[in-house]
């Protein structure tokens, strides 16, 4: 069996397409040549920025014979019917074979097709892998048709085995396949034949070219951390800095040069993103005063100085860029010591969506809520509306505008500068947390009541104006809103009704949107809401206590901001489920425990589900979801039939048998232990009691027929059942668990 191997030569490919572009290569290659028919034994692909290449083992030499019988038509069918099948088959009519069947005589086709030589295969395969490459973005050059990434130069594709290796025929617009490459385009130009993968290999590494992407990255690390650890500093951790950077060269070497004495007081994070973004280099840090003090680069050549010149030119350009970022931060830092309101007055001119206003009237909202969350966090109210008011003032700033990536890490320097306490000034960083499931999760109080106010602030304005995730489309990141105030209120064992906080702020938002909804008469249903809960009975009673409210703008809230905000907490509680499926909480027991009251406190919907959980994985929890099934199924049919509800309470009096006597005195203890166990939120022990009740419910099932022919004792019974659902509905609504 033989060994493909595949190169694809060019001009250097863009660093971020090289790890994709080596997979659809391969996938393409083993899709096109096992649907053609030639298996193989292992496959693997490699990127550097000029080249992509793709090897497979045990390659078989050609596809097999294929024999394929076809049914036709019927013996006397019309002409052309025999002719397309004829047509179909590739046969001529003394080729078919007559054969009778329950219907009669049919015409059946013995199809054979030869197994063809696997480099013919190949050739085809990878000519149309190559002309329907799937690039981002492909050019055409001089007056060829093919597109590429950039421009193709060569291609190599042999065959190896124990006999030697076979150039595979192949010509796309002119480029001839063949047996050669190149090495690196400086330190060992000219081309060079290799005969199999191992050979290529070997070759290219005396070339001076890492074949490997993880290869060259696993050797950038380890060079750069063994360079500062010399020096007694550390690099800074970015995996996707590494990755790039290990695709922007053939054969790294690795650099550590100075950063300028004026630059060292800038903050880290800004030089960090400066080098980052502008040159691509590594922070090194001094892990004792957390200041940046190197820098770490890469070349893609050895020379004769050991680097000193393209260090040298390197620092030249890095003080330039550095040069800008001070100006920025001086002038930012004048702004911030002065007057903070410049930057956030400022922002009402900033449009934050052309439905929902300015950054400026977000922000209000923003820091209304958060003064309204403040307490049930744990927060002082002034502090949390001054901290949200701050919390986006940078994104004036300067440095802000440059690296937007800076944003909250800015503020928190400036709004220090500006003399408030370190607490607020860390909203400003904190408030934007977390960004995704394994971010941090703000802990300080008044962080996680700006945090909490920015997302939800977020998820009701574009509720409001119908903008709400669809299938995969989600662009203004509602998901990642919702899980983080998930995670924001169980990481922080928050009670929130977040019922209360959704409609205050649909209200506001509305207040904005909505020229009809004066300010005042927004604060004083506000009030409302505060005092009387969510929308609902009581809110028909706002209408008469604010009297100002215009009849228009009072339905359109009382009718369109209930039903958004019941849509929102369905919302928040389908990311919830997602976000509990890792944990092994089962959506069917999410759904029980949402059907319960309170089902806005996701601390509380939570620990109910969690202790559902856990009863669900006992023996006794499984049998007692079948015994209350079959009690509510029992009652159920008898209520439809007989048009009755049986709810007016069971007597014990009427029991016949030890185990229905059982049932009532069990239903009675659990009744006392649950009751409590829910008003304590003592949820494992309201499970534990509810569990409890197996025994007995099975020993009933056992032993007694519901429907008796006794209308009496029929009648208690099925109020029995009734109260055994009732008892287990009282921890969850069990009907919604499956099974």
């Amino acid at each position: 069996m033989p060994d493909l191997l595949i190169e694809l030569f060019s001009e250097e490919i863009p660093a971020r397409m090289q790890a994709r572009a080596a997979e659809d290569l391969k996938k393409r290659m083993t899709d096109g040549l096992v649907e053609a028919g030639l298996t193989y034994a292992g496959a693997a692909a490699f990127s550097t920025p000029r080249r992509l290449t793709l090897t497979l083992e045990g390659l078989l030499a050609e596809s097999p014979t294929l024999r394929e019988e076809r049914k036709g038509p019927k013996v006397g069918a019309p002409d052309k019917a025999i002719e397309g099948f004829l047509r179909g088959a590739g046969l001529t009519r003394d080729q078919l074979e007559e054969r009778d069947t329950p219907k009669g005589a049919v015409y059946f086709a013995s199809i054979e097709k030869p197994g063809r030589p696997a480099a013919e295969i190949v050739a085809e395969v990878l000519e149309a892998t190559i002309r329907n490459f799937p690039w981002p973005k492909s050019m055409r050059w001089g007056t060829g048709t093919l597109r590429w990434v950039r421009p193709l130069h060569s291609i190599l594709c042999i065959l190896s085995d124990e006999a030697g290796a076979q150039v595979v025929p192949l010509d796309i617009d002119g480029i001839i396949a063949g047996d050669s490459t190149e090495g690196h385009r400086f330190m060992a130009p000219g081309r060079f034949s290799v005969t199999s993968f191992d050979d290529y290999a070997a070759r290219l590494k005396r070339a001076h070219v890492t074949l490997s992407s993880v290869e060259r990255a696993d050797h950038i690390w380890a060079d750069a951390t063994n360079r500062a650890f010399a020096a007694g500093l550390e690099v800074v951790e970015d995996k996707g800095l590494l990755a790039e950077v290990a695709g922007l060269v053939e054969c790294p070497v690795v650099l550590m040069g100075e950063i300028g004495e004026d630059f060292l007081d800038l903050p880290p994070e800004v030089l960090q993103t400066s080098m980052k973004e502008h040159q691509k280099f590594f922070s090194v840090r001094d892990p004792k005063s957390g200041r940046i003090v190197k820098f770490v680069t890469v070349a893609n050549r050895e020379t004769a100085d050991h680097g000193a010149t393209i260090l040298a030119g390197n620092q030249k350009v890095l003080a330039a860029r550095l040069s800008d970022a001070k100006f920025f931060w001086e002038n930012d830092l004048r702004v911030a010591t002065s007057d903070l309101a410049v930057w956030t007055g400022s922002l009402e001119n900033v449009t934050f969506h052309n439905q929902l206003g300015s950054q400026g009237e977000r922000i209000r909202r923003i820091a209304a809520l958060a003064r309204d969350l403040a307490p049930a966090v744990g927060a002082d109210q002034s502090d949390a509306q001054q901290a949200a008011e701050l919390a986006k003032a940078d994104l004036s700033s300067e440095m802000v505008y440059e690296f937007p990536e800076l944003q909250g890490v800015m503020g928190r320097y400036y709004i220090a500068a500006a003399g408030l306490s370190d607490q607020i000034a860390a909203v400003a960083e904190e408030h934007y947390s977390p960004l995704g499931p394994s971010d941090d999760v703000p802990t300080a109080p008044l962080s996680v009541a700006v945090a909490l106010a920015d997302k939800l602030d977020t998820l009701t304005g574009f509720w409001a104006i119908d903008e709400k995730p669809t299938g995969s489309k989600d662009p203004f990141a509602l998901r990642r809103a919702a899980l983080g105030v998930i995670r924001l209120v169980l990481t922080n064992d928050l009670r929130l009704p977040l019922d209360r906080y959704i409609d205050s702020q649909l209200v506001r938002v509305q207040g904005q949107i909505d020229d009809a909804l004066p300010n005042e008469d927004v604060s004083q249903l506000l009030g409302e809401i505060a005092n009387h809960g969510v929308f609902g009975a009581a809110f028909l009673t706002v209408k008469e206590k604010v009297g100002g409210l215009p009849a228009t703008a009072f339905l359109k809230l009382k009718d369109h901001v209930p039903d958004l905000s019941t849509d929102l907490m369905a919302f928040l509680h389908d990311r919830l489920k997602v976000y509990l499926r890792d944990q092994g909480i089962r959506h069917d027991v999410i759904d029980a425990c949402i059907a319960m009251p309170g089902h806005d406190d996701l601390n509380q919907l939570v620990k109910r589900a969690t202790a559902l959980g856990a009863v669900l994985q006992t023996e006794d929890g499984e049998n007692l979801i079948q015994g209350f099934k079959r009690a509510n199924n029992i009652l159920t049919q008898a209520e439809e039939k007989d048009g009755v509800e049986y709810s007016f309470g069971a007597d014990a009096k009427f029991a016949e048998s030890d185990s229905e006597r059982a049932l009532f005195a069990a239903l009675d203890a659990a009744q006392t232990q649950i009751a409590p166990a829910l008003d304590s939120e003592d949820f494992p022990e309201a499970m534990a009691a509810m569990a409890a009740l197996r025994g007995p419910i099975d020993a009933f099932f056992d032993e007694v027929q519901v429907n008796s022919d006794n209308e009496t004792l029929r009648r208690n019974r099925l109020n029995l059942l009734h109260q055994i659902c009732t008892t287990c509905g009282k921890v969850a609504d069990l009907t919604r668990i499956a099974g």
